[in-house]
């Protein structure tokens, strides 16, 4: 999950608190109004005395972040990307069950080769699995079997008041199924992803 801060927003003739969110490529504001910057539409970005002005759609919106202003431009001009943020490094083992995001999919293939799909798999460092209704988490304790021991599971599923599963649904059947999660990432502007490993302990 992104960087979020309670903070005030001005931009062009509003002034609003609410709730500043720093996503993987978005930077999403939600009060009085609400904002939803994407960074590759940013025109302008500076961070001075506390304050984070950020140029976009012909004006100027400025978030009093206060010490976090610098780290939140640093951010936006260096976004990490969604692999990084995932732990997926060249050489990985990686199987995809279920999931069909094609921007992911595309970058996992540039970065690891084609990885396996749905079908058996053994000894992986990281699988993605898709749920998106809480009968698909009864699968977590077969995935526990397939991965090495310091490897890891990331559900991957929809984000929202209407999903049918939440993280909160993950983390319990990850119990059920010895496993630990130990980390959120926003993986697009519909889903989200949570990890899951075997603890240190069960290794």
């Amino acid at each position: 999950m992104g960087s979020e801060a309670i903070c005030r927003v001005s931009y062009k003739s509003g002034v609003s608190d609410g709730k500043a969110l720093l996503e993987t490529s978005e930077l999403i504001f939600r009060g009085d109004f609400r904002l939803k910057i994407p960074f590759n539409q940013v025109t302008s970005l500076s961070a001075l005395d506390g304050e984070l002005h950020v140029g976009y759609d012909g004006g100027v919106a400025v978030f009093e972040l206060g010490r976090e202003a610098p780290k939140w431009a640093e951010k936006i001009r260096n976004p990490r990307g969604l692999l990084d943020k995932l732990g997926v490094k060249q050489g990985m083992t990686v199987a995809v069950l279920g999931v069909e995001d094609h921007d992911f999919i595309s970058q996992l293939r540039e970065r690891v080769g084609e990885p396996a799909w749905g079908g058996p798999v053994s000894d992986a460092d990281l699988v993605f699995y898709e749920a998106d209704r809480v009968d698909d988490l009864g699968r977590l304790k077969t995935l526990r079997d397939v991965i090495k021991p310091a490897g890891g599971v990331w559900v991957v599923s929809p984000k929202g008041k209407t999903a049918e599963i939440k993280d909160t649904d993950v983390m319990v059947a990850a119990r059920e199924a010895g496993l630990l999660d130990i980390k959120v990432v926003g993986f697009s502007q519909t889903h989200t992803a949570l990890k899951l490993v075997i603890p240190k302990a069960d290794r």
